[in-house]
């Protein structure tokens, strides 16, 4: 069985998806001319090339192994949670979905993770404004990539990246026909976004507004069970 590194390079030094790489080498050869330039200004460019370094970090997650488990797709907290249809472009009529929103800021981990085990049945990529992703209205003017899948149990289950205010450029590796395991990378969003999560009428959302979620790992919903849906308790 695969263990998970628990050292202290998965904090200090962690993995860092291949998308950064580049952002990462831009970052550092501008801090070289900043601080050419005046000095103060390469140290300032030197904390923000570290801040790129742990933006595009890519750790580790262990993603519960049990059916029809709903877990979150990124890092962040849950914003909202709301009755509303699919998104239209996939065509599924006028059926209710429970919503579940993850913001992520620009501190969390962005690295997207398949929310449960299934097939990819459709992806629309929609493109919009650069909006406030903590607003409602995010969810249909922003530029966001759309992906319906059909989980192993038979279920429809809908999860949508969105662009944010500081997002200009969503990565998704998902497409029409691919399958995916609970918890497995499909995609990013550089700087700032937002996941919806749409579970299938009669699934209640098992998290609260405000709950801080991980990638892969926090459950949002039990696809095979009738469980009411929960409340939170701020201590």
């Amino acid at each position: 069985m695969k263990t998970i590194d628990i050292s202290w390079r998965r904090y200090i030094l962690p993995n860092i998806h291949n998308e950064g790489w580049k952002f990462v080498g831009i970052f550092a050869a501008i801090t070289a001319l900043l601080a050419m330039i005046w000095q103060p200004l390469g140290w300032i460019g030197l904390v923000l090339t570290v801040w790129c370094f742990y933006f595009f970090r890519d750790p580790e997650r262990v993603t519960p192994d049990k059916p029809d488990l709903v877990v979150s797709p990124a890092d962040g907290t849950v914003q909202m949670i709301t009755k509303v249809k699919a998104p239209e472009e996939l065509g599924l009529g006028d059926a209710k979905f429970t919503r579940v929103s993850v913001f992520m800021s620009v501190f969390n981990v962005h690295v997207n993770r398949a929310p449960a085990e299934g097939k990819i049945i459709k992806s629309v990529y929609v493109p919009g404004k650069f909006l406030n992703a903590t607003l409602d209205k995010a969810s249909k003017d922003n530029e966001r990539q759309i992906l319906a899948m059909k989980t192993k149990s038979g279920k429809t289950l809908c999860f949508v990246q969105i662009a944010g205010l500081v997002a200009r450029r969503i990565l998704c590796e998902a497409t029409e026909g691919m399958e995916y395991k609970a918890g497995e990378r499909f995609g990013l969003i550089r700087f700032g976004s937002r996941l919806d999560v749409y579970l299938p009428e009669g699934v209640e959302p098992q998290v609260c507004l405000g709950q801080t979620m991980v990638a892969g790992e926090t459950v949002i919903a039990d696809l095979s069970g009738n469980a009411p849906q929960v409340k939170g308790i701020i201590r």
